[in-house]
């Protein structure tokens, strides 16, 4: 049976009030608060998160292909599935593929991956969707958009979750579109694009796929709905016949905000995270058509119950202390020239540190044990000469040893703050903590690892790792 082996999704640790939104426009107030990703992440990193939440326990060697969906990718000309393989050390042969262009791509990949998996050319697809939004400020999609990611590890052996029936429909109606090198989103007025698209073409799709499927929209414990707010959210519901008080998922629009191609993953994954065996739960996807969805919640639900998912990443959490600082995150402020640092990166130097720098790969000496971080050529204990065995370091945690602030940063916010991390198992790590309440930091705080985007420089999105205080 073909379905969903594993789930995992990330939130970023900061959040913007609405009501400094509305407030920085001379407006009155805004209801609830949005997921804003920090000034060091993107929709990779993000991606990134979601999969090492969705990976725990998993051999990343046994997995076959990996579909990475975004409508925010970090390059318009170069693959973000390619980058996320290396990170997470998978397979050489795997298969990448970026997706884009829709909401609906993730529930799209899924298909994708049953395709593949039913004719023999994979049996594990790691699919990830993940939107760092930015917007115009002081529009409508500034209240709206928030950034997150989700991922599912796809199979058909024993899965927690089969994926029983799905449907699926195109439909070109224009609503919301952006053009080649335009940073923002385009749409129409309200009442055409929702009268005539969203609030019409979806119920149809609904009531198309409940037919093909034989069932009724009380067979499912749980309905997970795309939605373009709140407002049509409830509407949908409710034309549906949809029980908001048992049935409905909420749409996180108060707390996370709409984060374009995972909004609907994210759904799921807190739906999942609630769901007993036997549960059938209903998705609804849209954009440029529809998909949907029939699955069935099976005893293997039980195996998944540690992942920090949606409610461990939505309880931890920081403000944004002021709004400028938003737009200081997503790069919406021109600063005066010379009051940053200008930054190079060398490509050269990143293929050949790769392991290094994007897999963080240590090394374990054969014959003392010690752990050499970076890679090299003499053991820093017993100097035994290259007798190594590759050493993953990116999963371990560590507590802080030793750290530094630094107001005069060249980071859009300071202070900076390095540590030297004494690693669980052995070895050491220096760096940067993201994420983080500088006056909460201190010796002895257990530190975990997070992808991160260093600067770019050169044209080029230069990563690597960080450390933050362990979330959830």
């Amino acid at each position: 049976m073909f379905g969903i082996l594993s789930y995992g999704a990330y939130v970023p640790m900061f959040r913007l009030s609405r009501d400094q939104i509305a407030k920085a426009w001379g407006g009155g107030s805004g209801a609830g608060e949005k997921a804003v990703a920090n000034f060091d992440e993107d929709s990779l990193t993000m991606g990134v998160e979601a999969a090492v939440d969705c990976l725990q326990g998993i051999d990343h060697k046994s997995i076959d292909a990996l579909y990475f969906v975004s409508l925010t990718h970090p390059y318009q000309e170069k693959q973000a599935a390619s980058i996320i393989a290396e990170v997470l050390d998978l397979k050489p042969d795997t298969f990448t593929l970026d997706i884009d262009n829709s909401p609906r791509g993730a529930t799209s990949a899924f298909r994708l991956a049953a395709d593949a998996i039913a004719s023999g050319s994979a049996k594990k697809v790691l699919v990830i969707a993940s939107d760092c939004r930015v917007t115009a400020p002081h529009s409508g999609d500034e209240m709206l958009f928030g950034d997150g990611a989700a991922a599912f590890l796809l199979g058909d052996a024993r899965p927690a979750v089969t994926i029983d029936n799905a449907y699926h429909v195109f439909n070109s109606f224009m609503d919301t579109w952006r053009l080649p090198n335009e940073p923002f989103n385009r749409t129409w007025e309200d009442r055409f694009i929702f009268g005539e698209g969203y609030s019409k073409i979806a119920p149809q799709a609904v009531a198309a796929a409940l037919k093909q499927f034989k069932a009724t929209i009380k067979d499912f414990a749980k309905v997970v709905l795309y939605a373009p707010d709140q407002r049509r959210h409830t509407e949908l519901a409710r034309a549906l016949g949809v029980d908001a008080k048992t049935q409905l998922q909420e749409a996180f629009f108060n707390n996370i905000g709409h984060t374009g191609s995972a909004f609907v993953p994210m759904m799921l994954v807190a739906t999942l995270q609630e769901a007993k065996a036997g549960d059938k739960i209903l998705t609804f996807n849209y954009g440029d058509g529809c998909d949907v969805h029939a699955l069935t919640v099976t005893a293997g639900i039980e195996k998944l119950r540690n992942r920090r998912g949606i409610k461990k990443y939505l309880a931890s959490k920081l403000p944004v202390s002021y709004y400028q600082q938003y737009l200081i995150f997503r790069d919406l402020v021109i600063e005066e020239p010379g009051g940053r640092a200008t930054r190079t990166s060398s490509l050269p130097v990143l293929w050949r540190e790769r392991k290094n720098l994007v897999s963080l790969i240590g090394q374990k000496c054969r014959v003392c044990g010690t752990v050499n971080f970076p890679l090299q050529r003499l053991c820093i204990e017993c100097q035994t000469e290259g007798e190594f065995d590759d050493y993953p370091i990116w999963d371990k945690k560590g507590k802080i040893f030793t750290f530094s602030m630094d107001e005069r940063t060249v980071q859009p916010v300071a202070p900076s703050v390095a540590c030297i991390m004494d690693l669980e198992g052995g070895g050491r790590f220096y760096g940067n903590i993201t994420d983080r309440d500088p006056a909460t930091i201190d010796v002895g705080q257990e530190v975990e690892f997070t992808f991160r985007n260093i600067h770019d420089g050169g044209g080029l999105h230069n990563y690597f790792w960080k450390m933050r205080t362990v979330r959830g």
